[in-house]
């Protein structure tokens, strides 16, 4: 599939929600929450392969690195609301999501 289409699908869903979060914070965080880029990519590997093991791989390792993402959703979130500068929070929040991602990597290696 050419980049091009790739590349809208995604600056799409990002203008809807940046658009959507002006009228309502509430239904932009459904729109984020829905794994929407998610199901597109594999809907584009999908078309590109047509392999099934490598999608199922994929869900499987996806679902184990969001694990470690979540906490620090909160953790940006609490930084923000107590006056914290967004890019020193966004910044803070970034490297405890690499560092956990990191653990959460050894982590599966050890188990596969």
């Amino acid at each position: 599939m050419p980049y091009l289409i790739k590349i809208i699908i995604a600056v799409a869903i990002i203008v809807a929600a940046t658009e959507l979060s002006k009228r309502s914070t509430t239904l932009a965080a459904i729109l984020l929450a829905m794994p929407i880029v998610l199901f597109a990519s594999f809907t584009i590997i999908w078309e590109e392969s047509q392999d099934a093991n490598k999608i199922a791989a994929l869900t499987y390792e996806t679902v184990l690195f969001i694990l470690p993402v979540v906490p620090f959703l909160f953790l940006l979130s609490w930084l923000l609301k107590n006056n914290m500068n967004y890019y020193l929070a966004l910044f803070i929040t970034c490297m405890g999501i690499a560092f956990a991602t990191l653990l959460m990597q050894k982590f599966i290696g050890n188990f596969q």
